[in-house]
């Protein structure tokens, strides 16, 4: 069981989410907890600041975030003079390094764990603590570590079995990790939901329950079209489809120690918990309708390298890919003709020194604030008619790349950021004009 930042924000949704897990304790649940509301964030931007040499701000957001964390647990002082000492270390050295960043942000998980599992003891349950740096062994790739599953699954069966054997529930801080060393690794942002699915494999749990503040996954983004339906039923592929293209529910990487397992994944909502979420699992029921969802992805940058040295020639591509490759950033969709190559960024992390290695390559033309549109369903690459339907409801808008016949689940297509909400609003009220009511439900 996963619980995210807003299912433990305060006293009220931590007692609420400790009930929860009350009503499941036949199952021996393990609970896994974000940082509570907004701490992480403001953890980053101390250490932040702290390095820039503003350590006045920095301990102003320190006692802050203190105050906000001993109104749910009294002993938690040890912590936030360690946090401050980290600060002040920062302030000295003037750098703020990725592996910096992981300790820094570690706070936040280690004390919303802490506080749950004593909510629970309180509440007069049988709780214990686990430290994931114990447990969740990682590579060395700080902001974004790997689990290292052979010693990972090794110390998360020493450490939780005999109590989960014992009735007790076991607390974990999601999204942090440690190297075999026992340096501190972060798995991502919103990697809690991926902690979840991968202590939920290596214990080979019923199910992965996620727990957050929205009934499940939804036909597209509810603050784009208010009148979007829940999804009780979708696959592992597509699910992950539609993480990955924007959908917020779920971290991308969730399901794939769930998948390899063939453990059902639940999208549950902590203030409603009688409902029934969305299942995702397998091999999901037909449906009549002919995707499931929308995802949208703003903030997209599109490179275009030209180059007559590609008509003809083999290799190029290899080095185009090696370029991203050295930087270590993903790309999302590609569209190639006889002298050029178009792709999509959404991380602009490295994109100056990315720019330096591509012009060598060719010609590069950068169009930034563009949005991908993802429509998905199954079976979507052997429908006719899928591309004619999707641009019919967007006569006006202008289309600047498609990707279609990669992916069986997938239909992509580029436009310019500021089309995006009128485009995923035009293609909801097309696609989901009828729904399948075996497949998907009202909201709320």
């Amino acid at each position: 069981m996963k619980f995210g930042g807003t299912s433990v924000e305060d006293a009220a949704a931590i007692n609420r989410s400790c009930h929860i897990v009350e009503q499941r304790l036949p199952r021996k649940p393990f609970v896994v907890v974000s940082a509570i509301g907004g701490a992480t964030n403001n953890l980053l931007e101390a250490g932040a600041l702290a390095a820039r040499g503003e350590i006045g701000k920095a301990m102003e957001i320190a006692e802050r975030l203190e105050k906000r964390h001993a109104e749910l647990l009294e002993s938690t002082a040890e912590q936030f003079i360690r946090l401050r000492e980290l600060l002040k270390a920062l302030g000295a050295i003037g750098e703020f390094s990725p592996r910096t960043q992981d300790l820094v942000a570690s706070y936040g998980e280690v004390l919303s764990s802490l506080i749950f599992a004593d909510r629970m003891k309180r509440l007069g349950f049988d709780a214990v603590h686990v430290d994931a740096r114990q447990c969740l062994i990682t590579d060395d790739r700080f902001g974004k570590a790997s689990p290292i599953v052979d010693i990972t699954t090794v110390r998360l069966e020493e450490a939780a079995r005999p109590h989960l054997n014992a009735g007790r529930v076991v607390v974990m801080g999601g999204y942090i990790g440690a190297t075999s060393t026992g340096v501190t690794t972060t798995l991502g942002r919103g990697g809690s939901d991926y902690s979840a699915a991968i202590v939920g494999a290596t214990l080979n749990a019923e199910e992965i329950q996620i727990w957050t503040d929205v009934d499940g996954m939804m036909t597209t983004d509810p603050r784009i079209v208010p009148t979007a339906w829940k999804v009780r039923e979708i696959s592992f592929d597509e699910a992950s489809e539609l993480a990955y293209f924007g959908a917020k529910v779920l971290h991308p990487l969730t399901v794939l120690p769930a998948v390899e397992k063939n453990i059902p994944v639940y999208i549950l909502n902590s203030r409603k918990p009688v409902g029934t979420g969305t299942r995702i699992t397998r091999e999901a029921r037909p449906c009549r309708n002919l995707i499931k969802s929308i995802a949208v992805k703003k903030g997209i940058t599109v490179l275009t390298v030209s180059s007559s040295r590609m008509l003809m020639a083999h290799g190029f591509l290899k080095a185009l890919f090696e370029v991203f490759d050295r930087h270590r950033t993903s790309v999302d969709m590609v569209a190639t003709s006889e002298v050029s190559v178009s792709l999509t960024l959404d991380s602009l992390s490295s994109l100056d020194a990315i720019l330096e290695d591509l012009r060598p390559l060719g010609d590069v033309e950068i169009t930034s604030k563009a949005a991908l549109i993802c429509l998905v369903g199954n079976n979507l690459k052997y429908t006719p008619g899928v591309a004619r339907r999707a641009f019919g409801s967007l006569p006006d808008i202008n289309i600047l790349m498609v990707s279609h016949g990669a992916s069986n689940i997938n239909f992509s297509f580029i436009v310019d950021e500021k089309d995006a909400t009128t485009a995923v609003q035009r293609l909801h009220a097309d696609f989901f004009n009828e729904i399948d009511p075996e497949v998907f439900e009202p909201a709320g």
